[in-house]
């Protein structure tokens, strides 16, 4: 496991460690609060941890600024980074910790129902109060000639997650787009307090439907480097060949999409053909159609090992198909130029995954961040495109379909069916299928038992935990690269294995504020397709 790097920092000192550490090309993956009690090791406090990190070679530093929790601030780092300007809004709905000369301090999770002064992550929230009066929203008005708004959601046709977007238009011209999220908000991270970590697997699974192999791993990866629980080398092959089989079948159905918004509906049709073949190979792998169930702390479990060559058959399959569109005149000009996000608009925001690799920024955490060694195989290729429109975003997809595809060629002749751990009560208990129903572990919590280091102080060495003593709290970060982008969690926990914070990242909260950047100046009937070559998850930003 890499060690992470903690530094105790002041507000006086934040910025500048914060901004040496961007300098050197790291990137600011996570920022948690956590409401302290006064029996922790450094007394009652807000606490905020900054997680930078970089690679490959994989580096991971944390920061850490402690606060008064009366009246919790900190030094805004929105100036110094975007994402931090996002974080930190977040923090101060749900803890209310002010930022300090934010640019744009209004409300961000927490939307104008919710009562002033409730901030229900801290310790001290209490029962909601009785909701308040609604405030309007205060989006920004276009004036000019010929001007006019275009309000579409939050409630859409289909079984789209809501979202309000507003279109300020001239003719079909947008000139600006504002996007509103966060109606549903589900406390996800409240559902994993307090709880013993090997229960909470299935919770993690069902953060985003679609990233159940993703977030299952992150998490499981922090309670791993938490508790020190080993994972034999099979199962870290295992958990990679998952991860593609995930990444498989949602590429495969965006693919279909990006067609069918383009009325290209017979490429479609075919593409959900060949995403119900993977589905039921999934379901044949872990017996979850979804892939749920098949990675808990220590370990993996699969019901059958798929066949290569049937995944090599189904990947053909979607080549040909994606060839065939690319020749309709049609589709390449209706994706071709449409909706570019430039590589400096990309990484000033922050983006991840697919929509960064089409801008041109070559991000990837299998290699900056591996959790298994995947350099002996063939396929861990990382297609990136210049361009950052549409057909770009397309094509990092459908590239992306083939590096997938010869990774699993490397990596499923060499696993075998059946649960791989280190022993019994490392993650999922024994005697139980992991992830059985909602929860691996039953019985046990990830951490009892000789494997999960128990009293072993935080991190073995990587100064993850708050602090040194045997009896001190443990911390660890997973980072997963999910089939949208970089996964990642932070779990705290008690020695007992008792989870006191977790704090989830899924790339679509960095990726969103890219999409209205790309639509400006492009057309009201592009914003179907656009949105669809992003494909952000609602669930997966709103926790």
């Amino acid at each position: 496991m890499t060690a992470t790097q903690v530094v105790d920092v002041t507000a006086d000192t934040l910025a500048d460690h914060a901004r040496k550490l961007l300098d050197g090309g790291a990137r600011l993956a996570l920022v948690a609060a956590h409401h302290d009690p006064p029996d922790h090791p450094g007394g009652a406090a807000i606490r905020v941890v900054y997680l930078f990190t970089a690679g490959p070679p994989d580096r991971r530093t944390e920061l850490h600024l402690r606060t008064d929790p009366d009246h919790p601030t900190v030094p805004s780092l929105a100036a110094l980074s975007f994402p931090a300007g996002r974080f930190e809004r977040e923090m101060h709905d749900l803890y209310g910790v002010h930022p300090q000369d934010h640019p744009l301090p209004r409300r961000l999770v927490r939307h104008p129902h919710w009562p002033h002064g409730w901030h229900p992550m801290r310790a001290d929230a209490g029962p909601r109060p009785p909701l308040a009066a609604t405030e309007p929203f205060p989006f920004l008005t276009v004036q000019g000639p010929g001007v006019y708004e275009i309000p579409v959601g939050p409630v859409h046709a289909g079984l789209i997650e809501p979202g309000h977007f507003r279109f300020s238009v001239v003719g079909e011209t947008i000139l600006k787009l504002k996007a509103r999220l966060w109606y549903v908000h589900k406390g996800i991270e409240k559902l994993f307090e307090g709880q013993p970590a090997g229960s909470r697997v299935g919770l993690a699974e069902r953060i985003s439907g679609d990233t159940a192999v993703g977030h299952a791993l992150a998490y499981s990866l922090a309670v791993e480097d938490a508790l020190d629980i080993p994972v034999p080398a099979g199962a870290q092959r295992a958990r990679a060949a998952l991860l593609e089989l995930e990444r498989l079948h949602n590429h495969a159905a965006d693919i279909g999409a990006i067609c069918n918004d383009v009325g290209y509906g017979i490429a479609h049709a075919h593409t959900q053909r060949i995403r119900e073949q993977l589905l039921r190979l999934n379901q044949r792998t872990t017996g979850h159609r979804l892939l749920r169930g098949a990675v808990f702390p220590g370990g993996t479990q699969l019901a059958e090992v798929p066949d290569p060559a049937t995944v090599q058959a189904i990947a053909a399959d979607l080549a040909d198909l994606v060839a065939t569109a690319l020749r309709n005149t049609i589709v390449r000009d209706r994706l071709t130029g449409t909706a570019t996000l430039t590589t400096t608009q990309a990484a000033d925001i922050g983006t991840l995954g697919y929509v960064a690799r089409a801008s041109g920024l070559p991000l990837d955490a299998r290699v900056a961040h591996p959790h298994t060694d995947l350099a002996d195989l063939a396929g861990l290729t990382v297609p990136v495109y210049e361009d950052g429109d549409v057909r770009a975003r397309f094509l990092v997809r459908a590239d992306e379909v083939q590096a997938s595809t010869a990774l699993l060629a490397s990596l499923l002749p060499s696993l075998t069916a059946g649960r791989t751990a280190a022993g019994a009560g490392a993650g999922a208990g024994s005697g139980s299928t992991a992830g059985s129903g909602s929860t691996a572990g039953s019985g046990s919590t990830a951490g009892s038992g000789s494997t999960a280091g128990s009293g072993s102080t935080a991190g073995s060495g990587s100064a993850a935990g708050a602090g040194s003593a045997a009896d001190g709290p443990r911390s660890g970060v997973g980072i997963v690269e999910g089939w949208r982008g970089t996964v990642v969690h932070r779990v705290e926990l008690r020695p007992d294995g008792t989870l006191t914070r977790v704090k989830v990242v899924d790339p679509s909260f960095l990726n969103w504020p890219a999409l209205p950047v790309a639509l400006a100046n492009t057309i009201v009937p592009d914003f179907p397709l656009t949105n669809k070559s992003f494909n952000l998850s609602y669930a997966g930003n709103d926790l």
